[in-house]
Formats: structure tokens, C-alpha cells, sequence
């Protein structure tokens, strides 16, 4: 039984509550009434604020409206073309002057200066020294600054050169508009000819034309205020000059197109530059220099090959890709069927991946993901399960591998039309008119029908590019002789680019030669049959034939991500704050959210520290750190990643830092920017000369018949005073009258 539940005494509860009744020291009446008052003043005025209770006032006066002036203190800012002075010179005379005196008069002005950031400032101290000018930052940062303050508008002196980098937070285009805040007045400071200027407007590198021995460098370049005078283009690799030229432009102003042939080194990053040599006239030579990295080859891509019976087109077509010193070819060939009526292959594969293709496909996306290209060559579509095809199609679509598809069987009757594979084909394989079209050996005389013929964009793309030029490209196809056969493919799906025709002998023209980007990948069709005779009907020294398909094979498998990658912002400059990515992914490539990576950096001068990486998302296996590489030059990033003790690979990347200045891009006065930003936010756009018409348009801004101002009491600092102050005073008063 439990134990009896004890009583409880009463008189032992009386003296309980006389005893806490009792105070620790007498109170007189008057002490208490005060007590009482202070504690019943604090909940009134506690209840009271949450009614949420508003004043009215009366409506300000423009004079206490607020007027931010953001002046941009880039180097362009020190261009002399302003009037005689410098930009940055022009600014301050203006806010000395008119503009300056007419706004202090009917406004509360404050100035910022606008470059990397955004920063107050004193007229007298305003320097053009900032890197670059951040404005549509530097917008964002005032608005959020005076975000529920009576801002009659926003004035912006500037050149117009917003150079931080785009934005998805700031709205379209990064331009700083925004028509939810308080209107921008933009003066724009300069000459919108500019001075005489020569740049070189960009420099890129093509996809290598083979074992990247041979790449081509277009640059764009122009000469403004100079006439059609001459003038001098280099191009040096890591330093050392290779190739100059002397150009004529066709006119002023007009944009210069230069390609230029190099042979970057295979094992080591190469670093080139192509500049213009500084014309005493020119005040400025920041942008007479561009620079683009070119990374090393890396790794052998690893192509799987799937061939429906052996012939002359397998064996030479493999012949030449196993001559390719950054290949490496496994092939599947279908021999016949065994007794039993099965398939029968012959295999030949690397260490450690033969196994998985003794049935003639992988069966597991991990043994398919091991390859960085698939060529599909003369296989009937029945060949493959459907989940065989769909398996293939991600491996373009999220592995990011390349797709060959060639051969009259892969493209009979109905082919791969209504297969997951059909619409990672740039062409359309439903709307055909007909089968294999053939021609006869003997009619080389005649106008051949299956003669490939280039398209514009075949002469230039790096599949077909077999010659040293453009012209040189078309009269080496023109002369290799027609094939024997061609499938009448359809027109190509959006996006896509056919890269060489043929004709049938109805007079239809079909492509032969077609690719296309599909997801993370990207895939290519060959119509064409009996490629062959490119090579056993030409001379012996004539070597079309192995760099077309070498070609072919670089270009679908070089982009073939790793498990692990490093990605990096193009076009970095010193001390610009970018982000590193680091994904990490399994071998059937999905993501890994539980992996540890290990990063380091290697700047230019060899110094190496650790980079701490952060999880970007919980869910996915990308892994982010934040860089701010303050030195120019070349550095190295290596990640190695593992899953507990299991690793998942390893990535190196090079980055260049300083190979362009983005501050001196076209220096003229860039006006679109600035009416742009002005219009987006319902302001007005003036140039330096008529910026004395801003402060009336700032005073028409601001409403002269406004509204009386409601105010919320709760949000007045005096309110949350009153009940610290009351409750304060309660506490005191205790104290000193002996309570606790």
C-alpha cells in the first residue's frame, strides 16, 4: 500500500502567509501608491502600443527630403576628355558649383563614393583609384540604406562604365533599375566619342583541331580616332611573341577580326596574349592587352566503340583513333550468333572494363559512365533494350559524354525514331523520304551524287577543319572522293548545326554531317557509309581521313566531365571576389552530399594554402569557397574528394587572373547604361553640361500637395524609452525602500 498522504496544518499555512505578506521594511501609503501607479503607467502603456497606435503629422517639407549623390571614382573616372578635365575632376567642379550649391539648398544631400563599393565621402577627397565601378551595387546599397526614408531621388556622376559583375539580384541585366525605389537622375560625365583609342576587344580559343597540337585564337580587335592608319597585332604565348601582323582597319571605329593558328604545350598551361603596341596619343593602354588561358590536355578520353559487324569502315575507323596519342579505344563487335542463336563479340578493352562488355553494352550506368564518348556504327535500334537507349541518352544528357551515331543499319527503316536516343540526334530521323541512297564506283566524271559538300559553319568548326584555312578545308573535302552510300536524314532539330550536305539522285539535299549540344553533352551523326574510300582511294600521304575522325572523337569526348570538377569564373581580375566550385559525384555520376573534400591553391609565385570549402547544398555534392586573388598571374586549384575512406577522384584547374581590365573596355561614355538605369527607375538621364535641370527635377520628385504623415508610436525609440524608463524607476524605488 502506498504510504498516507501527509496534511496539511493550517496554522502552519497562516504563518506561511503572513510571513510573505509581511514586508521586509514599512511602507508609508504614499510609498505605496507610488508603487502601484508605476506598475499600473507600464501595463497601460504596454497594452496601449499593442493596439498599434499612429500620429498624424503634417507633411514634410522637400528641405527634409534626402538626396544621395553617388559620384564613381573608377580609374576611367581619370580619362581628360570631360571639357578639358579629368571625369573625376568634372564631378567634383559640378558639386562644388551649380549642381552642388542648387541641391544643398533644397535638400539634405549626402555623398557616396561608387566603386568597388559604396562608401561615404567628402567632395575634396573623391580620387579616381577604385579597381573598378560597381554601380549597379553601388544603387542597390543606397536603396536598402534609406529603405522607409523620404528620398526624393538618387543622383549618379559617372562615365556610365559599370563594371562588377552581373547580378541576378539586381534585377534584368544588372543595370541597377529599379522601379520600386526612388528615381535615379544619372549625369553622365565624358565624351561619348571618347579619346583615340586602340583595344583588343576579346580573345578565344576554339575547340583544339586535334591532340590540341593546333588551336585557333580569334581575336577581335579596333582603332577609334585613328582613321584606316595601320597598325601593329601580336600574339605572345606565355610571353614570347609568335606571330604579328600588320592591320589595316576598314574603317574607323569598325571591329578587326584576326585569327591566328598556335600549338599549345600538351603537359603544362599556356598563357596567351595578344596586344597592340601603345600610340604616343593614346591616353589609354590598359585595354590594348587581352590574355586567354589555355589549359593542358589532361588525361586520355576514354571512347567506347559499338560496331555491328566487322568491315573495313570499323577497322579503319578505330585504326585511326587508336593512332591518337589522348585516346583510348575499347570496341564491342558484333561476330555472329553462336550455336544457341545468340550474339557473339569481339571485345577489346582496357584493364578492368572488358567484362562488362562480353554482352555487347554495359549493363550498369557505372560501366557506361567509365567512357567520355559512345559510338553507335552500323547497329540495328532492336540491338539495344529500351532501357539500354535511355541509359545512353543520360549518359549525353547528365553524364555529359559525346554521342556518335553512323552506319546505314543505325539509321534503316524507322532506325532510332520513337527510341529515348531520338531526340539526342540533331536531326529530325521521322519526317525521312526514303532509305540508303547508292552510287556507282564508276561515275567519278559526273556530277557525284553522296560528294560531301561543307556548309559555312563546317568550314570553320573544328570536326571538319582538315586544312590550314577555311579555303584550304573546302578544296581538301572537294577533292576526297563521294561515299558509296548516304542515309536521307531529316532537317535538324533546333539548335543544331549541320556541318556537310550530299545529294541524292532525286536532286534532295540531305545533311551527312550534323551536331548538336544536348543537355551536358553533345552528339554528332555521320550519314555517310564507306567513309573509307577517303583513305584507300586517295595517295597514301593524304591524311583527311584520319583527322576527320580524330577530330570528331576530341570534340564529343574533351568536355566529358570527371566525378570530380572544379569550376571557376572566366575573366577573373585582382582582388574581385569570386567563387570556386567543387562537385563531387559517384561513379554512375550522382551527386554526393556526404563526401570530404580537400582543396588547394597555388598562386603564381608557388605558394600553396589550403582552401576551406563550404556544402552549397545540403541535397547536392557541390562544395564552394570564396576567393579574392589579389596577385595577377597563373594559379593552380586541386580538389581531391572521398566518400568516408572510399575515393571518388581528383581535379586539377588553372585560372588566370588579370587578363583583362574590364575598367577600361571601350572607354567612352557609356549613355545607354545610364539612361537605362534612369528610365527603369522613372528618372532622368542629363549630360554634365545640363546637369543644373536635375535639382528641378529632383523638387517636381518630391509630392507638394503630400498626404499627412501617419506614424506608428510603437516604432518610435521614445516608446520603447517610456517602459524601460517606468519599469527602471519601479525597480529603483524598491531598492531604496528596502524592497527586493
Amino acid at each position: 500500500m502506498p504510504p498516507p498522504r501527509e496534511r496539511l496544518d493550517p496554522r502552519r499555512a497562516a504563518v506561511v502567509h503572513a510571513e510573505y505578506r509581511r514586508p521586509l521594511s514599512p511602507l508609508t501609503g504614499v510609498q505605496r501608491g507610488v508603487l502601484v501607479s508605476l506598475r499600473v503607467l507600464t501595463l497601460a502603456a504596454l497594452v496601449l502600443f499593442l493596439f498599434r497606435p499612429i500620429v498624424i503629422l503634417p507633411p514634410a517639407g522637400s528641405r527634409d527630403a534626402i538626396v544621395p549623390v553617388l559620384v564613381d571614382v573608377s580609374r576611367s573616372m581619370r580619362l581628360a576628355d570631360a571639357d578639358g578635365q579629368t571625369r573625376v575632376a568634372r564631378a567634383n567642379l559640378l558639386l562644388k558649383n551649380e549642381l552642388g550649391l542648387a541641391l544643398s539648398s533644397r535638400f539634405t544631400t549626402e555623398i557616396y563614393s561608387a566603386g568597388e563599393g559604396l562608401a561615404p565621402a567628402k567632395i575634396d577627397d573623391l580620387a579616381a583609384d577604385a579597381r573598378r565601378s560597381d554601380l549597379a551595387g553601388a544603387l542597390a546599397a543606397v536603396r536598402e540604406r534609406y529603405r522607409g526614408q523620404r528620398v526624393a531621388g538618387i543622383v549618379v556622376l559617372s562615365d556610365g562604365g559599370d563594371t562588377g559583375r552581373p547580378d541576378e539580384s539586381r534585377g534584368s541585366g544588372g543595370s541597377g533599375g529599379d522601379a520600386g525605389g526612388p528615381p535615379v537622375f544619372a549625369v553622365g560625365i565624358g565624351s561619348p566619342d571618347g579619346p583615340r583609342d586602340r583595344e583588343v576587344l576579346g580573345i578565344t580559343t576554339s575547340d583544339p583541331r586535334l591532340d590540341h597540337s593546333s588551336v585557333d585564337l580569334h581575336v577581335t580587335a579596333v582603332s577609334t580616332g585613328f582613321g584606316r592608319t595601320p597598325f601593329a597585332l601580336r600574339v605572345l604565348g606565355n610571353g614570347q611573341v609568335l606571330d604579328a601582323r600588320r592591320v589595316v582597319p576598314p574603317a574607323d571605329g569598325s571591329p578587326i577580326d584576326e585569327v591566328f593558328t598556335v600549338s599549345p604545350d600538351p603537359l603544362n598551361p599556356t598563357v596567351y596574349t595578344a596586344e597592340i603596341p601603345r600610340d604616343e596619343s593614346e591616353p589609354v593602354a590598359e585595354n590594348n592587352v587581352r590574355s586567354v588561358l589555355v589549359s593542358p590536355a589532361g588525361r586520355k578520353r576514354r571512347v567506347l566503340v559499338v560496331e555491328g559487324a566487322p568491315g573495313f569502315e570499323h577497322s579503319f575507323m578505330t585504326r585511326a583513333w587508336a593512332s591518337d596519342p589522348g585516346l583510348e579505344i575499347d570496341s564491342v563487335t558484333r561476330k555472329g550468333k553462336n550455336a544457341d542463336g545468340q550474339d557473339t563479340f569481339f571485345v577489346q578493352a582496357g584493364a578492368g572494363r572488358s567484362a562488362a562488355l562480353t554482352t555487347g553494352f554495359p549493363a550498369k550506368r557505372e560501366q557506361l559512365y567509365v567512357y567520355d564518348a559512345l559510338v553507335i556504327a552500323n547497329v540495328e535500334s532492336d540491338f539495344f533494350s529500351r532501357a539500354q537507349l535511355a541509359m545512353a541518352a543520360d549518359f549525353v544528357a547528365e553524364r555529359g559524354g559525346g554521342l556518335l551515331v553512323l552506319g546505314g543499319r543505325s539509321f534503316a527503316r524507322r532506325g532510332l525514331s520513337g527510341t529515348p536516343l531520338e531526340e539526342v540526334l540533331p536531326v529530325e530521323l521521322n519526317d525521312r523520304r526514303g532509305g540508303i541512297v547508292r552510287t556507282a564506283l564508276g561515275e567519278g566524271d559526273m556530277p557525284a551524287h553522296n560528294k560531301l559538300t561543307l556548309t559555312a559553319e563546317g568550314e570553320t568548326h573544328p570536326i571538319m577543319r582538315i586544312g590550314g584555312s577555311p579555303d584550304e578545308t573546302r578544296r581538301m573535302w572537294a577533292a576526297l572522293p563521294a561515299l558509296a552510300a548516304s542515309a536521307t536524314l531529316g532537317g535538324p532539330r533546333p539548335g543544331a548545326t549541320i556541318l556537310a550536305l550530299t545529294t541524292a539522285p532525286g536532286g534532295g539535299v540531305f545533311p551527312v554531317v550534323a551536331v548538336q549540344r544536348y543537355g551536358q553533352g553533345r552528339s554528332m551523326v555521320f550519314a555517310g557509309e564507306a567513309a573509307w574510300r577517303w583513305k584507300m582511294m586517295v595517295a597514301s600521304s593524304d591524311r583527311a581521313y584520319e583527322l576527320f575522325w580524330r577530330q570528331a572523337a576530341r570534340w564529343l569526348s574533351s568536355p566529358a566531365p570527371d566525378p570530380v570538377t572544379i569550376s571557376v569564373p572566366d575573366a577573373q581580375e585582382p582582388g574581385e571576389a569570386i567563387s570556386i566550385d567543387v562537385d563531387a559525384r559517384d561513379a554512375a555520376y550522382g551527386p554526393v552530399a556526404d563526401a570530404t573534400v580537400d582543396a588547394t591553391l597555388t598562386a603564381p609565385g608557388g605558394e600553396t594554402r589550403t582552401i576551406k570549402l563550404r556544402h552549397a547544398d545540403p541535397a547536392s555534392g557541390r562544395y564552394t569557397a570564396a576567393l579574392g586573388p589579389e596577385q595577377p598571374g597563373l594559379y593552380r586549384i586541386h580538389a581531391e574528394a572521398r566518400r568516408g575512406t572510399t575515393p571518388l577522384g581528383a581535379a586539377d584547374r588553372w585560372m588566370y587572373v588579370g587578363g583583362a581590365d574590364r575598367e577600361f573596355a571601350d572607354p567612352r561614355l557609356n549613355e545607354g547604361f545610364l539612361r537605362r538605369v534612369a528610365r527603369n527607375s522613372g528618372g532622368r538621364y542629363v549630360r554634365a553640361a545640363e546637369a543644373s535641370r536635375v535639382p528641378a527635377w529632383l523638387q517636381a520628385a518630391v509630392p507638394q500637395n503630400a498626404a499627412p504623415e501617419r506614424r506608428d508610436l510603437w516604432h518610435e525609440p521614445w516608446a520603447f524609452g517610456l517602459v524601460v524608463l517606468l519599469l527602471s524607476a519601479e525597480w529603483i524605488l524598491r531598492r531604496h525602500w528596502g524592497l527586493r
